[in-house]
């Protein structure tokens, strides 16, 4: 049977793949199949070139599940049993999500929360780095998907090796690692996930490690299934994950890993990205509608734009219509602003923004809401 066309999709994710990405997936392999542990093995090695580092210094921990087992993974592994103490600077509700994990794990942490229109503010994480309390992990989000802002995370790292040497920094990347450039001197853990800028399926995540760091942190873990060193340890010895694989997924980001190179790599992923999003951007301001976060802190990977102040627009109705005709946006995920997203990554074209346009002004239309919007 004919396969019904798949909708777009304008989100931050589960986003759109290309067809030979999935097609990559169409077969069995066993876990312990030498092409499989090739297959984990290269991917590891890529993982690490695409973050600009190499071994033996770095090594990449492959995990089973979404973004947030990594993000989950990196904070309980990096957490000692007793005495940590984990900082999160948070301008979203990823940020926040950090805290949550460590509340239900029992690992002390301090959050600090800021504004989610403007990058964390630096003089305010030198001000908390140096007030005297000890951190063993300072976090931060490269990426706040929540509205699209872009902290400024390799100047946080610098203050976090200034003021809190002997703790570690992790970056979440989710949403940017391979399409916005992150340098990693100051970082120790950097964590993103199969479907996001790499454009694989979803399925698994990975933790990429510094290895003086991953080594202090034997013991550490409150949950077996997370526990990096355990899952590094493994990969290493055996090239094999510890539990049942996700093999079709590791089939699928081999390939699109390929696909990524030869697109040129980051620069020309982000360089897609960025036509995207101007596209985009150009489109909906000719609407009228205003964006949330300012443009030079609101990065190239999604907008969230203002609901138009109109009796008649819906956001409901808005998103069911646009869904109807294979456009799939988002809603917001911010808590002072009512607002929507669009996201422009994914196996997305500067041809697929507008015709997305060109659907938002029929629909607009549709519900008797008139362009430009106030």
């Amino acid at each position: 049977s004919a396969m019904a066309k798949d909708k777009k999709l304008f989100t931050p994710g589960p986003l759109g793949c290309s067809a030979s990405t999935k097609e990559a997936m169409l077969r069995d392999l066993g876990s312990r199949d030498t092409e499989f542990i090739k297959a984990v093995s290269e991917i590891r090695t890529e993982l690490l070139n695409v973050a600009g580092v190499s071994e033996p210094e770095w090594t990449t921990v492959l995990m089973q599940g979404s973004g947030t087992f990594s993000v989950e993974a990196v904070l309980q592994t990096s957490s000692p049993r007793s005495g940590a103490r984990v900082l999160v600077f948070a301008n979203g509700a990823y940020g926040k999500r950090m805290h949550k994990i460590c509340s239900v794990a029992g690992i002390d942490c301090d959050l600090v929360v800021s504004t989610e229109i403007l990058p964390v503010d630096l003089t305010m994480v030198a001000e908390k780095l140096s007030s005297g309390v000890k951190y063993t992990t300072v976090c931060i989000v490269h990426c706040e998907t929540s509205s699209g802002v872009m902290n400024q995370a390799e100047k946080v790292g610098e203050l976090v090796r200034k003021h809190q040497p002997s703790a570690f920094f992790f970056v979440d990347a989710m949403s940017s690692f391979g399409a916005v450039p992150l340098d990693l001197q100051t970082v120790d853990f950097v964590v993103s996930s199969a479907n996001k800028c790499l454009q694989g399926v979803p399925g698994f995540s990975y933790a990429i490690c510094r290895r003086s760091a991953l080594s202090q942190c034997a013991g550490n873990c409150r949950s077996l299934s997370l526990d990096l060193v355990d899952q590094d340890q493994n990969m290493e010895k055996t090239g094999q994950f510890r539990f049942t694989p996700p093999t079709h997924t590791i089939l699928a980001f081999r390939q699109a890993i390929q696909e990524f190179y030869a697109e040129g790599g980051l620069t020309g992923r982000e360089r897609r990205y960025k036509d995207n999003r101007a596209v985009l951007k150009k489109g909906m301001a000719e609407f009228g509608f205003k964006e949330l976060v300012p443009e030079k802190h609101a990065g190239h990977i999604i907008t969230c734009f203002y609901y138009p102040k109109h009796p008649k627009f819906s956001f409901e109705t808005f998103y069911q219509k646009l869904s109807d005709i294979d456009q799939v946006i988002y809603p917001g995920k911010v808590t002072d602003a009512s607002c929507f997203r669009i996201g422009n990554i994914g196996d997305l074209t500067v041809g697929d923004m507008s015709h997305l346009l060109d659907c938002i002004k029929t629909v607009l239309m549709e519900m008797g809401v008139q362009l430009p919007v106030q």
